[in-house]
């Protein structure tokens, strides 16, 4: 069962690094330099660390809950594809995370439909 590790020298959590050089794992601090050899518990078996930052991309927007009474957030006249209503509040948002690019994403304020500008041509 994993546990947690502290440093040694400011008592902050140890996070999983790997060297890359030496192909080893280690444990380092994020506040100091302070860095220890990651050991299994029984001293034998191999510790094992995978650092996943590629997710399963989707074509969804975040959070979506009360944005018509964001003031924060534009307006725009564009008529929704569900209910005709032209009215929306509209924001950008990383559609799909392996690429870079952003997307708009307008949200009516009638029915609540979340979509994109129907003019804007996607891959």
């Amino acid at each position: 069962m994993p546990t947690l590790k502290f440093c040694g020298e400011c008592n902050n959590l140890l996070y999983p690094r790997s060297d890359n050089n030496s192909k080893v794992l280690l444990y380092q601090c994020r506040n100091c330099n302070y860095s220890e050899n990651a050991v299994a518990e029984d001293n034998w078996a191999p510790c094992v660390y995978k650092n996943d930052l590629l997710t399963v991309a989707m074509e969804q927007a975040g959070e979506t809950k009360d944005l018509e009474t964001d003031p924060t957030l534009q307006r725009k006249a564009i008529p929704c594809p569900k209910c005709h209503h032209e009215g929306a509040v509209f924001y950008q948002d990383q559609a799909k995370r392996h690429t870079t690019n952003m997307t708009l994403f307008y949200y009516c304020m009638n029915c609540k439909q979340l979509f994109r500008d129907p003019k804007v041509k996607t891959r």
